[in-house]
């Protein structure tokens, strides 16, 4: 005999079954605004669609890109970093517009999440920043940051030159430039020198700083400042160069007041014939 008791349990699971099912749309609706939210002002997953930053970043990789660190300091040589070359760089790969709202739909959330490629983002590292000049090659091959040679072997992939292209670059102010660490296949500011800028990009196109490899598992790991960029000459040498102009107005300066204090404490003469003039008793 079936008690009222037994039948409890049954309706009580399908309730919970229904009440399951009408909260999912509500908690996917929200996973996917805290996503946003996430991705807009704090962190954002990038898919690594090129070789150009090999062996630092494989092809099909995702990074973690910090979006709050250059609001609290400056952009660094030896970052890498993600920005944006919309209206500017041709991308290195060729993604297909999306042929619908649906498709348009999937790719923006595949964006978010880093499962998908973004049309016009590109990951490079930063060589030199505003006021830097940036040349190669030194006598040994080597790139070059206001005259401080890069040693570029923990990172570069193995066998490529600095580069196969010669140039000197001054970067102006406000902008960066970037080079892939694959240098034979990275399409990068060598390539853009006829470019405004000389190839050199805006800052204000940067998303942020990559700081983490996160998928594959295999190769989670850190991306550091490679131990070069932490040369003092390479600052040292920087800022000299943005205060020459002041530097030599002193230079300029100091033989004319040693004069003028010679001159003056010399006793009273007549100036244009450099003999004292004699005092007349009145």
């Amino acid at each position: 005999m079936v008690t009222e008791d037994t039948k409890r349990p049954a309706k009580s699971d399908k309730r919970k079954k229904g009440s399951f099912w009408r909260e999912l749309p509500v908690l996917v609706i929200a996973a996917l605004l805290m996503a946003l939210t996430i991705k807009t002002f704090l962190v954002q997953a990038f898919y690594i669609p090129s070789g150009s930053m090999e062996n630092t970043l494989l092809l099909n990789d995702r990074v973690l890109v910090n979006k709050l660190v250059y609001h609290t300091r400056d952009v660094e040589r030896g970052d890498v970093i993600v920005f944006s070359g919309v209206d500017s760089w041709k991308g290195e790969v060729d993604v297909p517009p999306p042929s619908n709202v649906a498709e348009s739909v999937l790719r923006w959330i595949g964006t978010a999440f880093g499962v998908t490629p973004g049309e016009k983002d590109y990951i490079k590292r930063v060589i030199g920043v505003g006021g830097d000049t940036v040349k190669c090659c030194d006598d040994k091959g080597r790139v070059t940051v206001n005259g401080v040679p890069l040693e570029e072997e923990s990172y570069l992939y193995p066998g490529n030159a600095p580069s196969d292209k010669t140039f000197e670059v001054k970067v102006q102010p406000g902008r960066l430039w970037v080079m892939g660490d694959h240098r034979e296949i990275s399409y990068d500011s060598r390539s853009h020198q006829g470019d405004k800028g000389d190839g050199a990009i805006p800052v204000d196109t940067v998303v942020g700083r990559a700081f983490i490899i996160v998928w594959p598992f295999s190769r989670l790991t850190t991306i550091p400042i490679p131990d070069t960029f932490a040369q003092p000459a390479l600052s040292a040498v920087a800022a000299l160069g943005g205060a020459t102009p002041l530097v030599g107005g002193f230079a300029c300066a100091m033989p004319l007041m040693w004069w003028r204090r010679r001159l003056l404490a010399k006793p009273y003469h007549d100036r244009r014939s450099g003999l004292a003039a004699p005092v007349r008793d009145l």
